[in-house]
């Protein structure tokens, strides 16, 4: 399988990179705006320098890795949904659900492949569930490093609101945010609480604590941060429901009462963006739906809106 990556300056674009070529598929067309991103990136990682997006896949490749920033991202995923080659798109989509709505409803309309990289949903702990019974509530929290690691990486934009959409919760949290609708089911979802927290200055925020709850009454807390004081961060997923718990640490799924996970094909944090690569790849070529949808990814953001619209009231 051949496979064409745009914006290749994303943070993100190595370690996609990673799960193409582990996955046995070969990088075909390399592209960004930035051409000093794309000579590391094809440097480090492989495939064809090419001087724009439409020469990227001018050769029809099978899967085209769509990363980019806010807006232009949201533009450069209109125009190749109408290309009709199956995508697999990294966050930033747009700054808003607004942004991202309609790109779900043409995806639809055409009936085109378009996965989006939450790739926490992997992981393996929501195929467990069944042996929670009823969730009651859940905890999801992901603390990583110091905000100018996006200026070390080339990317100082995902710190300007207008390109990024926002901080930490946009960001990171929104993983945890997609987490509890899955867990949540069809079921209508609010948002009872949220709280930001600048930190270090930034125009983004780099802390966020959120509270949820679904139409039954289960209750989940989403914890986002750009805090973690040293080199990695911290991951937790908590789920617990009437009959056990499950929690992901990001190296393990710990179930408690305990009992075997044999059947739980349980992926560690590290490794998460190639096995969803590689998942992509084989759904792809079976013909099988993405894993997370572009429609589920809109949901997320929707949520993820309404948590900015509360802390402004709040505030």
């Amino acid at each position: 399988m051949r496979v064409a990556m745009l914006g290749v300056g994303h943070w993100h674009a190595g370690m996609h990179a990673k799960g193409v070529l582990d996955a046995g598929a070969q990088i075909a067309g390399v592209w960004d705006p930035d051409v000093g991103a794309v000579a590391r990136f094809v440097d480090a990682c492989g495939g064809i320098a090419r001087p724009n997006a439409a020469a990227a896949i001018d050769d029809r490749p099978d899967l085209v890795i769509a990363l980019g920033r806010g807006p232009a991202a949201a533009a450069q995923l209109a125009w190749l949904i109408e290309q009709g080659i199956p995508i697999l798109a990294d966050k930033p989509i747009g700054v808003s659900h607004g942004d991202v709505a309609p790109l779900a409803d043409a995806a639809e309309r055409g009936n085109q492949f378009v996965a989006v990289a939450l790739v926490n949903r992997i992981g393996g702990a929501v195929e467990a569930l069944h042996d929670c019974g009823r969730v009651l509530h859940f905890y999801f929290r992901i603390i990583n490093g110091h905000p100018r690691r996006y200026r070390d990486w080339h990317v100082p934009w995902m710190l300007d609101p207008q390109q990024s959409g926002g901080g930490a919760l946009r960001n990171l949290g929104v993983h945890g945010v997609h987490a509890f609708l899955i867990c949540a089911g069809q079921q209508p979802v609010h948002v009872e609480h949220a709280a930001f927290r600048s930190v270090f200055g930034e125009a983004v925020e780099d802390y966020a604590a959120v509270t949820l709850r679904s139409r039954d009454g289960m209750v989940g807390i989403v914890e986002a941060g750009y805090t973690h004081p040293d080199v990695g961060g911290s991951f937790e997923m908590r789920i617990n429901g009437e009959h056990g718990a499950l929690v992901d640490d990001g190296s393990k799924l710990i179930a408690v009462p305990p009992h075997s996970l044999d059947q739980v094909a349980y992926v560690p944090s590290n490794q998460r963006y190639g096995n969803f690569v590689a998942d992509t790849i084989g759904r792809i070529a079976a013909g099988r739906p993405p894993f997370v949808s572009l429609r589920e990814f809109a949901a997320a953001t929707a949520l993820v809106d309404q948590c900015y619209q509360r802390a402004e009231r709040q505030a």
